[in-house]
């Protein structure tokens, strides 16, 4: 026995002394990296065009953590405030971009504003496509910010407008038995018709005309101005597409013909020959630039993704974006409590989501203004319902031309498949105690008494809805009810109706925090993000959680979700109600 435990000893030993090493090792990695840093600085050339490629969708902004050896693709964000810094780098002398991706109008217009901010410090932009190969609208507006177009010879230019499409599962319903049964507030709160409806109902396909020209208008106009050319000559060029590129070339829409590396060494050309340089590199190691400086600080809380209750978990590799309330309203309340903050500078990309943690978020923002410190929004592509809610009381909220926002609404309810599975032989019964224990089941519709209550608690929220719009915007209780009933509006269409204050981008909403305490448009402000970003020690533990199994599975369903019919119907079951109230605007074309 004696012997026995020796040999544990010497096993267990043996293992804290190899942990004890990696450990050690990274440790040792770290400081490594941190003096090659002190001794070549952020290690960027001396001269530099920096490279942004836009055929990958970037996400609007991003709290999730960075690993160390790893970067994730620059957000909008990202690249918004690497261009300001680039502006006020004298190593920096041009960007050169690549479109083609279907980027979305919201998207094209914050990154464009971006790239013409830029170009107003006397450096140059130029971008190239080999084609653009989307329908919409986005690509070309984000390659007119630029003063210098390439395209491929003979590629495609098929720019041509906005549109939309939705999916609608009743029919898929009917057939297998299933019974769906959404209360919506109101007509056009159409985040619920995929579940109730076979097509477009009257008020979702007039809204949706609506924006999806507001988008139109808004694109032509930005595009005519940029590129110098009357907006009837851009708008029959579009409507002659898809042509060529040496079509565009002709209408003055592009300047010249070439492939990518004749496009690039013209960008470099123009710098006498800098090196290029990715944004995601230099966005990364001049991240830090945002911490110093004399002028006021403000708290920078930037959202993304589905409201949620609770607080996040990124998970090791980064996870999902979603805004949780326990974590959002800490921000805003170590917001409050820093002394040295003196305002709060909000951005919102978010289709909304649970009712309780959208009402805790926005009572963090109330108490915050209480407490003397202005919030200013700053919409990104996507404001609405929940999105919207958090937004209401800001002393200021400025969006961009397509951000989609409003969808003052709400839905709930469920739908049950118990009939469904009987028809494949799957039996499945539920067992409560308690009048309602079972009202979220999955199995049983509801009956008419729980409908009955559910329609209730609509109403109430849908009030408290209305009521916190009207206190926030200064507007009636009938003003709101106007423009409410879920319907959902661009910010062009949002600011005659007084949901929104300004159009512009995240710069406009920074000029408005200037404004609200009090200093002149020239001084700049210092940054300091809310939610604090997790480190890489924070998520390690996490990354080795991992199994094998685990990853296997993973593999395996991700072969399956890659057909685009399955993800579709399987994502949109996956966001039906679950017989919460909900603040939702899903179903929502990207622009």
């Amino acid at each position: 026995m004696i012997g026995f435990l020796r040999w544990m000893q010497r096993i267990a030993l043996g293992t804290i002394n190899g942990i004890a090493m990696v450990a050690f090792f990274v440790v040792l990695v770290i400081f490594a990296l941190f003096a090659v840093g002190l001794i070549e600085g952020d290690g960027l050339p001396s001269q530099m065009v920096l490279s942004l490629d836009l055929r990958k969708q970037p996400a609007d902004s991003s709290h999730a953590p960075n690993l160390l050896f790893s970067r994730r693709t620059p957000t909008v964000m990202d690249t918004v405030l690497a261009l300001d810094r680039a502006g006020r780098d004298s190593r920096v002398k041009g960007v050169f971009i690549q479109v083609g991706g279907g980027l979305p109008v919201a998207k094209a217009e914050e990154i464009g504003a971006a790239l013409i901010r830029f170009r107003a410090t006397g450096r140059f932009v130029v971008a190239y496509a080999q084609g653009f190969l989307d329908a919409g609208l986005g690509d070309y507006l984000a390659a007119a910010s630029a003063d210098q177009i390439w395209m491929q010879p003979k590629s495609p230019f098929s720019a041509a407008g906005t549109g939309a499409g939705a999916i609608f599962l009743r029919g898929l319903f009917d057939k297998i038995q299933a019974v769906p049964q959404i209360v919506k507030r109101s007509d056009y709160k159409s985040a619920a018709d995929m579940y109730m409806e076979k097509d477009y109902t009257g008020p979702d396909r007039e809204q949706t005309t609506a924006f999806l020209q507001s988008w139109y208008d808004s694109a032509v106009k930005e595009i005519a101005a940029e590129r110098k050319v009357d907006a009837k000559k851009v708008i029959a060029f579009l409507q002659a597409d898809p042509q060529f590129a040496e079509d565009a070339k002709r209408a003055h829409l592009i300047d010249d013909l070439g492939y990518d590396d004749q496009a690039k060494r013209a960008a470099r050309g123009r710098a006498d020959h800098a090196k290029l340089v990715a944004m995601s590199d230099y966005a990364h190691s001049t991240e830090d630039e945002g911490d110093v400086g004399n002028g006021p600080h403000v708290a920078l809380i930037e959202a993304s993704g589905e409201i949620v209750d609770g607080s996040a978990d990124h998970g090791a590799l980064g996870g999902s974006e979603v805004i949780a309330g326990d974590d959002f309203a800490e921000a805003f309340r170590k917001a409050r409590h820093d002394s040295s903050i003196k305002a709060i500078l909000f951005r919102i990309d978010s289709p909304g989501g649970s009712v309780t943690a959208s009402d805790q978020i926005l009572e963090a923002v109330k108490e915050a203004q209480a407490a003397g410190k202005p919030v200013i929004v700053s919409m990104g592509p996507l404001a609405a319902s929940g999105g919207y809610y958090v937004s209401s009381s800001a002393n200021r909220i400025v969006a961009e031309p397509a951000t989609l926002t409003g969808s003052i609404g709400v839905l709930t309810g469920k739908v049950s498949f118990g009939k469904s599975l009987s028809l494949i032989g799957v039996g499945v019964g539920d067992i409560g105690v308690g009048n309602n224990a079972l009202f979220d089941s999955a199995v049983e519709p509801f009956t008419p008494q729980q409908l009955a209550s559910l329609n209730a608690q609509a109403d109430e929220v849908y009030l408290t809805f209305k009521q916190n719009v009207a206190q926030g915007r200064k507007l009636t209780l009938p003003q709101v009810e106007a423009v409410a009933k879920g319907r959902v509006w661009t910010g062009a269409d949002a600011k005659p109706r007084g949901l929104v204050d300004d159009l512009g981008t995240f710069w406009t909403a920074v000029g408005a925090v200037k404004t609200a305490i009090g200093v002149s448009p020239d001084v700049r402000l210092v940054f300091k993000e809310y939610p604090e970003k997790e480190g890489f020690f924070e998520v390690f533990a996490e990354l080795l959680s991992g199994t094998s199994a685990g990853m296997r599975t993973v593999e395996g369903l991700s072969t399956l979700m890659r057909n685009p019919a399955v993800s579709a119907v399987v994502n949109a079951v996956d966001a039906a109600p679950r017989g919460q109230v909900e603040l939702q605007a899903t179903n929502l074309p990207g622009g």
